[in-house]
């Protein structure tokens, strides 16, 4: 189910961090011409290989919120996150880099709480699902017009649901390369199987499982994007990025097979607004404080139209112990208040319009501590020149509500 995409994003965002930019020559002369035929200025224009990324995750966690069972029961969930990506380069006749990268994702996990849709089967078709989401990109990067520009598209596809994305940006440098503005909008097309829990089917409704799938209802689920960042080098220690992401989303926001139960005992499906206008605001930082250690730092804001408020901490601090072994510990904290249409189990008012018992929009405080490991000796890994990298991670997540999460990741980078 889509709900574990909270336990792939917690491993797979200790993978991103903020990157200094380079300091380049800037030559006025380069500007006056664009031609491709001068001898001198020559290169072969092939596609080029330029590195291959594989991540695999493995993340465990446990609790006693599940929304499947109205707020209680557990939260008990294991997945297997693998990651295969592919990245090509070609310059075209104008000497501009194209930038090629396709990316393979598959999932496997099992919930025991998805288990419960169904109680009374050996197994539902929820409790094991494998999750497959490849994608494919395109950039070009013009140092001419000190553009780049881009697209991508990805599909996504579990049992109860299947995705379509795009995406697109544009990135401006300025003339000094210390400054650069970047615009990126996208759009999430999902379709969602309206699976719901067995003792609130109507007579003729089929279960959704793969043999009773006929006569089951789809409905739409969109979100709508958009990202503006600002990135500055304050000098050569300091570099500050400011961002701004609104989104959109429309159609099922509800989650079908999510029980809620009201003060007088009886039981319904979780009920939500059909459309909802998320805000973050963020800044991140990244200082080099010598020549062995470098300070990550980012904070954001959030606020939706559901009433929900958020601020999120992280910081990170690379260590380099020899030029080619480095640990990177890292905290994030995170604070956030219930939508407006959250309560407990059983504290709902059945004269309520929308309701929900999912921990996952309630109020609580959360922490994830972990510490990363990398190697990237010249001569490869084990001796193997392409293998340039390896980084090992590991991550431990809690909720001020008792909710609990082990998460391990490994990255090699072969170039």
């Amino acid at each position: 189910m889509k709900k574990v995409i909270l336990s792939i994003g917690l491993y797979c965002s200790l993978l991103q961090g903020v990157r200094a930019q380079e300091y380049l020559t800037f030559n006025p002369k380069n500007l006056t011409t664009r031609s491709s035929d001068s001898s001198s200025n020559y290169q072969k224009r092939t596609i080029k290989f330029e590195e291959a990324n594989i991540v695999s995750g493995y993340y465990f966690q446990n609790g006693n919120n599940s929304a499947i069972t109205g707020g209680i029961g557990t939260e008990r969930l294991t997945d297997f996150a693998n990651s295969f990506e592919l990245r090509f380069s070609k310059l075209d006749r104008y000497n501009r880099l194209h930038s090629f990268t396709a990316d393979m994702n598959v999932d496997f996990y099992s919930s025991a709480s998805s288990d419960k849709i169904d109680p009374l089967t050996i197994s539902s078709a929820s409790k094991k699902d494998t999750h497959i989401y490849p994608s494919l990109s395109w950039s070009v990067k013009d140092d001419v017009l000190r553009t780049t520009h881009g697209f991508s598209y990805s599909y996504s596809t579990e049992y109860d649901y299947k995705s379509h994305g795009f995406n697109a940006f544009i990135t401006k440098l300025s003339k000094d390369k210390n400054r650069e503005f970047s615009i990126k909008g996208g759009a999430f097309l999902d379709t969602y199987m309206a699976i719901l829990p067995s003792e609130l089917r109507p007579l003729t409704y089929p279960s959704g499982s793969e043999g009773d799938k006929r006569g089951i209802a789809y409905k739409p689920r969109n979100s709508y994007n958009a990202s503006f960042s600002l990135s500055q080098v304050i000098n050569q220690r300091l570099q500050v990025m400011a961002i701004i992401e609104p989104s959109y989303q429309e159609g099922l926001l509800s989650t079908p097979f999510h029980r809620v139960y009201f003060t007088n005992g009886n039981e319904t499906v979780e009920k939500l607004p059909g459309t909802r206008f998320k805000l973050p605001v963020g800044l991140r930082l990244s200082y080099f404080a010598g020549d062995r250690t470098v300070i990550r730092a980012f904070y954001r804001a959030y606020v939706d139209d559901w009433g929900m408020t958020a601020h999120t901490t992280n910081l990170e601090v690379p260590f380099k112990i020899t030029p080619f072994f480095s640990i990177s510990p890292f905290y994030r904290f995170n604070s956030q208040t219930a939508v407006k249409y959250f309560k407990a189990y059983a504290q709902h008012q059945p004269s309520e319009v929308f309701y929900t018992s999912d921990y996952d929009i309630s109020s609580f405080t959360s922490q994830f501590v972990g510490m990363g490991i990398r190697l990237a000796p010249p001569g490869g890994i084990a001796g193997l020149l392409n293998w340039s990298s390896l980084e090992v991670r590991y991550g431990y997540y809690s909720r001020s509500n008792g909710m609990y999460g082990h998460s391990i990741s490994a990255h090699i980078k072969i170039k």
